[in-house]
């Protein structure tokens, strides 16, 4: 097989029950306004391995999840991964549904995934470390 032809294949993913259900319908409801970012989001979940929430092990990134992570070869980067409502960049809130939220959904530490950009070109995001999220004082009382 030569390197032209050869297709490297995404790593496994697990995704909790709850979130893969509520993931799959906000994937769904997105299809018609945004086809591409629901594409690529329905992708993640149709190849991930579903398990029940209390059998999730520590360290896969999961909804509300913060990731250390680098792209290709940039500084190391950390967010917390979030849906389309809560997401804010400038405070490292990615959403699921940009290119590189829905790459995040997943993994852990040690994995490497390969995405499009928004500008067609091929990156790589490899997971440094992986964090428990800190809910928010709204969602803790």
């Amino acid at each position: 097989m030569t390197a032209k032809t050869k297709a490297i294949r995404p790593p496994a993913i697990t995704i909790a029950r709850s979130e893969h259900a509520r993931l799959s319908n906000l994937a769904d409801m997105l299809a018609e306004r945004d086809p591409h970012a629901a594409e690529q989001l329905a992708a993640e979940l149709d190849r991930a391995k579903v398990v029940d929430d209390a059998r999730m092990a520590p360290g896969i990134i999961r909804m509300g999840s913060v990731a250390e992570f680098r792209i290709d070869d940039e500084p190391p980067q950390t967010a917390e991964l979030v849906f389309p409502k809560d997401a804010d960049i400038s405070r490292h809130r990615i959403s699921v549904l940009t290119p590189v939220g829905a790459a995040l959904l997943g993994l852990s530490a040690g994995q490497s995934i390969e995405w499009a950009a928004r500008d067609g070109k091929v990156r790589r995001l490899s997971i440094i470390a992986v964090h428990a999220a800190v809910p928010d004082a709204a969602e803790a009382s």
